[in-house]
C-alpha cells in the first residue's frame, strides 16, 4: 500500500472540494492511513462461501403507499425561496466544468 501524504489528502481533498487547514492535513493524513490499513485487513479475509448481508437487523422494511401531496400552491411555495429568478429557484453551482469539457 502506498504510504498516505498530506499531498494525497490535499489532492483528494481538492477533488471533493473540500479544504483543510494544515492542523486539520496533520490530524487527518494518519487516520486516513490507518483507515486504509483497515481495509485492506478486510480485503485479506476469506469470505468464500460465507453469504451476503444486506440489513443486520432482523426486522422488515415497512412501506407505505407513495401519494403525492399538493401542499401549497407554487406562489405560496415561491415565498419560502431565498434566491429566484424568472419565476424559477436559483441554486449555487456545484460542479464545475474544466475548460477541456
Amino acid at each position: 500500500m502506498e504510504k498516505v501524504t498530506n499531498d494525497t489528502i490535499k489532492h483528494v481533498a481538492k477533488l471533493a472540494k473540500l479544504e483543510f487547514s494544515d492542523e486539520e492535513l496533520t490530524k487527518f493524513t494518519p487516520q486516513m492511513g490507518k483507515i486504509l490499513e483497515m481495509a485492506e485487513e478486510l480485503q485479506a479475509v476469506n469470505t468464500d462461501g460465507v453469504e451476503e448481508t444486506v440489513q443486520v437487523v432482523d426486522r422488515d422494511t415497512v412501506f407505505r403507499d407513495d401519494v403525492p401531496e399538493n401542499w401549497q400552491t407554487r406562489d405560496e411555495m415561491m415565498k419560502n425561496v431565498p434566491d429566484k429568478s424568472n419565476g424559477f429557484v436559483k441554486v449555487p453551482v456545484i460542479i464545475d466544468k474544466d475548460d477541456d469539457q
